[in-house]
C-alpha cells in the first residue's frame, strides 16, 4: 500500500491506517525508539504512542513525506521518554556516548538566545550535511539522527566499524570547523 493511501485512510478515520502503517512502517519506528531507549518495551509503548499521536494529527495536517513524518514522532516521543529518565533505571540505550560525541560541535546552551538560534543551527547543520557525499550523510543520520551503534550501522552499510568509527571522527572534525566558519560557538 502506497503512503497516499495509508494517509488516505488516516482521512477517512479508518482503523485499517494504523495497521498499514504498522505494517509498513512499524521496524522502522521500532528501531529509531529502541536505539534511543534500549528497552524493547519502552519502545512499543513510543510506537503506539506515535500511531496515536499521528492519528490525532492527520486529519488535518498531510504529511508529503510520510516515513520522515513518522520518524520525527517517534524519535521525539523516545527523546521525550527518555529526558523523563524512565529508562536510565533500566541502563537505557547508547544515547549518552551519542550526544558525547557530537557535544564538542554543538554548545549546550538552555538560554532564551539558544533556543532562538536553534533554527539558525539546524539550517547551518542542513547546509553541512549538503556538503557531504551521500554516504557520509546517510552515517551520519544513521548515528546522530537514528541513534544507531557503530557495529548496527557498519552491518547496515556493509563495511568495516573502523571505517565507521574513522569516517564520524572526521566528519564531527569537518562539522566542528564548519561551525566555526559559520560564526556558531562551541
Amino acid at each position: 500500500m502506497t503512503d497516499n493511501e495509508i494517509i488516505d485512510k488516516y482521512f477517512a478515520r479508518s482503523e485499517d491506517a494504523i495497521s498499514e502503517t504498522d505494517k509498513k512502517y512499524g521496524s522502522y519506528c521500532r528501531g529509531i525508539t529502541y536505539s534511543i531507549l534500549g528497552s524493547r518495551e519502552d519502545s512499543e509503548e513510543c510506537v503506539n504512542d506515535t500511531y496515536l499521536k499521528v492519528w490525532n494529527t492527520i486529519p488535518p495536517q498531510r504529511p508529503k513525506k510520510f516515513g520522515a513524518f513518522l520518524s520525527a514522532i517517534a524519535r521525539n516521543i523516545a527523546l521525550n521518554r527518555r529526558r523523563g529518565h524512565t529508562t536510565m533505571k533500566r541502563g537505557g540505550g547508547n544515547a549518552e556516548v551519542i550526544y558525547d560525541e557530537i557535544a564538542e560541535c554543538i554548545a549546550d546552551d538552555t538560554t532564551v538566545e539558544q533556543e532562538f538560534d536553534d533554527r539558525e543551527l539546524v539550517r547551518t547543520l542542513n547546509a553541512f550535511l549538503a556538503t557531504l557525499g551521500a554516504e557520509k550523510q546517510k552515517m551520519f543520520m544513521k548515528r546522530y539522527y537514528h541513534f544507531r551503534s557503530v557495529t548496527e550501522i557498519a552491518e547496515e552499510m556493509g563495511i568495516s566499524e573502523e571505517k565507521v568509527k574513522t569516517t564520524l571522527h572526521r566528519i564531527r572534525e569537518k562539522l566542528k570547523k564548519y561551525l566555526e566558519k559559520e560564526g556558531i560557538g562551541l
